[in-house]
């Protein structure tokens, strides 16, 4: 299923088609494409190229692994989880590796490594859907996490599939109109909530 946003100006087509189902197709995700999405994820900025970000991946025909993983998500996002082919769960680490010093940009540089993860996942076929419903001590519990490390969010990815499949309710916003504050609203200058007037596109 397509939901091209509605940008207001002119992005790359591959920015347009990303967006976030919940039916995903009973079709498993080759190993090339798991592979590629993640070295697109491997080649995220960050912060002293620190990489701060681990993943634990599991597919639905791994049978118990991926039982194990879907029972780290909270109930309302296991009803619709369970049908999608892959599984990721991710993890940040908190300090820099070559001194021990907090890294505050941490959760910042692993949204950046998802973000083009899930733009190399659109440009092959794919599609992501993160969540931050997450049992955060259970995934401490279930993979053993070492000190330092924090569990984050989880995302499922694979194919797109029939809105139809979903359980109540969930059709309706699989099939909703996609929308974005403004630009005006995001964006500032002189002072906070201050609209740029770069964004005065009159």
């Amino acid at each position: 299923m397509e939901k091209s946003a509605p940008a207001d100006l002119p992005i790359l087509d591959v920015i347009k088609r990303r967006w976030s189902p919940r039916a995903f197709a009973d079709r498993p995700v080759e190993d090339h494409k798991l592979r590629c999405i993640l070295e697109a994820a491997r080649w995220a900025a960050s912060s002293f190229n620190e990489q701060p970000w681990r993943f634990v991946l599991t597919k639905k025909v791994d049978g118990e692994s991926f039982d194990k993983a879907l029972g780290c998500l909270v109930e309302a996002n296991q009803l619709w989880v369970k049908d999608a082919p892959v599984l990721l769960l991710t993890f940040v680490s908190m300090a820099f590796s070559k001194n021990g010093n907090p890294n505050r940009t941490a959760h910042h540089d692993l949204g950046l490594a998802m973000g083009q993860l899930s733009l190399q996942a659109t440009a092959m076929g794919l599609f992501v859907h993160q969540m931050a419903g997450v049992d955060l001590d259970r995934i401490r519990d279930t993979y053993a996490v070492p000190e330092g490390f924090e569990p984050f969010s989880a995302a499922a990815i694979g194919y797109g599939g029939n809105p139809g499949q979903l359980p109540d309710g969930l059709a309706e916003a699989e099939t909703g109109e996609r929308v974005r504050k403004p630009l005006t609203e995001l964006v500032f200058a002189d002072a906070f909530g201050k609209a740029s007037p770069l964004m005065n596109m009159g």
